[in-house]
């Protein structure tokens, strides 16, 4: 049988290996001149530094299968997040920690003695928090959602916190020890030749045909089955309406030696015009030393327009409603399935895509036994 498998970043590179290793034929499309989608990485031309070219992307799971299938592509070298904020002229470390909460207020607290303080500040009126603005007050008060969360919340999603839903402040740690590793899965790293060297050996196999500079639209063969990991929107035209998307601007600068001495720093405050700097040497931190100069971005966050790389969806209720209305247009297609965070317009980590496309092969293999091929539309509910 013949595929057609629409992008070549994790979800469709994982799918067309499957299919391709069963003895399928598929042919990847994607628009852009490169492999790997927003994880796509290069090495600086002027520095020679490994550069995320769509911002930074931190390897980091907890799911064994998804791990052991990325190492199987790779070497990953052993990395930890460690990012720092600037808040009012002041530097602290994130996620909010003990170390964090003791610099901030001038104290020397101890574990139970900061929980208790910050429970003192928690307002305890809100049982049941409906939007960012009330998560934050009910977990940590008025001052650290103030000075780490609001300007930078503001900026990074051009709204009011109060209009922002709840769940996204939910998945940001909070800690009472000095921890000040930004994720706690126990699989985290960064691989050694990048990411677009891992989707590359992905793809590496005999029955793939990656069309690049080329678009679904365009296509005129007939395939058995299409694997759409485009925006969903997108694929119906947009005739329900354009589901919103925030996307990034990034302003590269290059300097001597080490500018910043760590590799992302948040900026808080709103005056400050964009919302963190990122320097991708630290990104590899096995190499940075061979390198006489720094490659650096400052990320600027703003509205996605119509030609803008959509990076973020947005999922307010109008977005929710457009959503469901192409959920049902999807479900009465034939012979097409969604994926990944365009596709099912969430907001996915790397880890979670491919585990979700791993997963997707598991439905594909089942459904290769039976007489007919019946695929769902999503093989995780978008909505």
């Amino acid at each position: 049988m013949t595929f057609c498998v629409v992008g070549a970043g994790f979800s469709g590179a994982v799918i067309a290996r499957h299919l391709a290793e069963r003895g399928h034929k598929v042919v990847v499309v994607d628009e852009r001149a490169h492999i790997g989608g927003n994880c796509y990485t290069e090495r600086d031309t002027e520095t020679g530094v490994m550069v995320h070219k769509y911002g930074p992307h931190i390897f980091h799971t907890a799911d064994e299968r998804t791990w052991a299938y990325v190492q199987k592509f790779g070497t990953f070298k052993p990395y930890v997040n460690r990012v720092k904020a600037i808040s009012n002229e002041h530097v602290y470390t994130l996620p909010v920690n003990l170390l964090t909460i003791n610099q901030f207020f001038g104290t020397t607290m101890g574990p139970k003695e900061a929980r208790a303080f910050i429970e003192s500040k928690a307002d305890k009126s809100i049982t049941n928090p409906q939007s960012f603005e009330e998560q934050a007050l009910s977990m940590i008060g008025p001052e650290l959602y103030r000075a780490f969360f609001y300007g930078y919340t503001r900026k990074q999603w051009g709204l009011e916190p109060t209009q922002l839903p709840a769940s996204i402040l939910k998945r940001l740690p909070l800690r009472f020890n000095y921890d000040d590793n930004y994720f706690n899965h126990p699989y985290q790293g960064m691989p050694e030749e990048g990411y677009t060297a891992i989707v590359q050996n992905i793809l590496n196999v005999e029955g793939i045909d990656v069309r690049l500079g080329c678009s679904f639209e365009s296509l005129e063969e007939d395939f058995q089955h299409v694997f759409y990991t485009g925006p969903i929107d997108r694929y119906f035209g947009f005739r329900l309406g354009r589901l919103g998307y925030r996307t990034l601007d990034f302003e590269r600068f290059v300097d001597d030696g080490d500018h910043q001495g760590t590799a992302v720093i948040n900026y808080c405050n709103e005056e400050v015009p964009y919302t963190r700097i990122s320097e991708h040497k630290h990104f590899a931190p096995w190499e940075q030393d061979k390198f006489s100069k720094t490659v650096c971005f400052r990320e600027y966050s703003r509205l996605a327009g119509e030609n803008d790389i959509p990076y973020y969806p947005i999922r307010l209720v109008n977005e929710k409603k457009m959503l469901e209305s192409y959920i049902e247009l999807a479900r009465a297609e034939k012979g097409v399935s969604f994926m990944g965070r365009l596709g099912t317009y969430r907001y996915l980590d790397m880890d979670v895509t491919i585990k979700e496309a791993l997963a997707a092969c598991d439905v594909i293999d089942t459904a290769m036994q039976a007489s007919e091929l019946s695929l769902p539309a999503f093989f995780v509910d978008p909505a």
